[in-house]
């Protein structure tokens, strides 16, 4: 019941609680100059809190409903990273094996720039193959059960982003899935549920 009336902060969480307190930095963005196609509004903003929360360090679930283009904000989101900084490191896409297709055809028609790998059968590559030639992209296409498998030369790499696409594949914390999915090391994590329902 007290009223705050000021907040003092060190150097690293005052620039955090600044950001925080910015609108601006949300509303007004443009969509990525090389996406192609016209993002609807709510798209727009669900793509700037991405950037938003990247840019704060932290992770994020973006749960717009089935069919409402959270494949697409998702990808505005990793072309502005791969144009902001074109020496990043690659992203890792994590989706079940039944929707990596889609995605590599999202891939394709909306960010056609983006050099992307499917990693994914059995002759995917392993070990230093594998890591050069992720090195080498700017998205890797994967399922939860292949990094379960090729968890010991994925871990190797620090990835600029991980999202999880259908991400309640991961809602229990005790299954190797979920434990792996946080043992992988990246600078932000987006979870990328079926339904809102699913948020758990």
């Amino acid at each position: 019941g007290v009223p705050v009336q000021k907040i003092s902060a060190g150097e690293w969480l005052g620039e955090i609680i600044s950001r925080l307190d910015r609108k601006s930095s949300i509303d007004g963005q443009r969509q990525p100059e090389y996406l192609n196609g016209e993002m609807r509004p709510y798209q727009k903003r669900g793509f700037a809190w991405l950037k938003f929360l990247a840019a704060c360090g932290f992770g994020g679930c973006l749960a717009d409903d089935m069919g409402l283009g959270k494949t697409v904000q998702a990808l505005a989101f990793l072309l502005d990273r791969k144009y902001a900084s074109p020496s990043r490191r690659p992203a890792l896409v994590v989706a079940p094996v039944s929707i990596l297709g889609n995605w590599m055809r999202e891939c394709r028609t909306f960010a056609p720039s983006l050099k992307v790998h499917m990693h994914y059968g059995s002759k995917r590559l392993k070990d230093d193959d594998f890591v050069s030639t992720a090195y080498d992209c700017d998205v890797v296409l994967t399922g939860y059960p292949t990094t379960v498998r090729d968890f010991k030369f994925m871990r190797r790499l620090r990835w600029s982003a991980i999202i999880l696409d259908e991400a309640q594949n991961i809602n229990n914390p005790d299954t190797r899935q979920a434990s792996i999915a946080r043992a992988l090391d990246a600078d932000i994590r987006i979870a990328l549920p079926g339904t809102p329902m699913e948020n758990r």
